[in-house]
């Protein structure tokens, strides 16, 4: 069975960092880690490709409901002078049609309600794999740049040498452990200031959007 994309996505993103330390053991780290960031890539344009979808299907159908309150509205002033005029078979008619399109309205305001759900969850994901993938792009560097320095360093006997690489990738892989379970990357710290600041931003314009209807309102009734 094909691994779902919220599946999919909660592994990659809630995985920690067994399979790397497996492949330290196997002498294959940095293939490993750049092999987990080739993952997060595919799946990055999965998730981008159900978002397209999902912004399509939303799309077609305001499209739809649109076209049918339309519609329905030149249906109301139609029956308006069919009822003026006595004409009660084109009236019941007018209102036939009328309810056909209020019946079709909640299914397409569902459809447009799921699709608009679909589309922020997926962007949750795409959010959450573009932090992932520079967690990892973090520790691929981190890892590199150690092997590095350990190489330009004094050359010892074997033992030592031993030694020194574990502590040394011990050392790498403790850091971006520690990362994974406590500590959040700047990078994701800033992402998360950024979203804070677009959310007050979304409820400031709700708030006015709620204070101009009010308003509007009690213009109407004091008019």
């Amino acid at each position: 069975m094909k691994e779902s994309i919220s599946t999919r996505v909660t592994r990659i993103v809630g995985g920690g960092l067994h399979a790397l330390l497996d492949a330290m053991e196997q002498a294959a780290p940095e293939a490993a880690m750049a092999q987990a960031i080739r993952e997060v890539d595919l799946a990055m344009d999965e998730v981008r490709a159900e978002l397209g979808k999902a912004l399509a299907h939303r799309h077609l159908a305001e499209s739809h409901l649109a076209r049918l309150e339309t519609r329905h509205g030149e249906l109301a002033a139609q029956i308006a002078v069919a009822v003026e005029r006595g004409e009660d078979g084109l009236s019941r008619a007018g209102i036939a049609k009328q309810l056909d399109i209020e019946a079709q309205k909640p299914v397409l305001d569902q459809a447009i309600a799921d699709a608009v759900r679909d589309g922020q969850e997926l962007e949750s994901y795409l959010l959450a794999l573009q932090a992932k993938k520079r967690d990892m792009e973090d520790a691929l560097r981190d890892f590199i740049a150690a092997r590095a320095a350990q190489q330009r360093g004094p050359v010892g006997g074997g033992a030592d040498t031993s030694a020194g690489r574990v502590e040394q990738a011990e050392a790498v892989f403790g850091r971006v452990l520690a990362r994974e379970t406590g500590v959040v990357p700047a990078a994701a710290r800033a992402d998360a200031a950024e979203a804070a600041k677009l959310k007050e931003l979304a409820e400031l314009a709700r708030d006015h959007a709620i204070e101009a209807r009010l308003a509007q309102l009690k213009a109407r009734r004091e008019g």
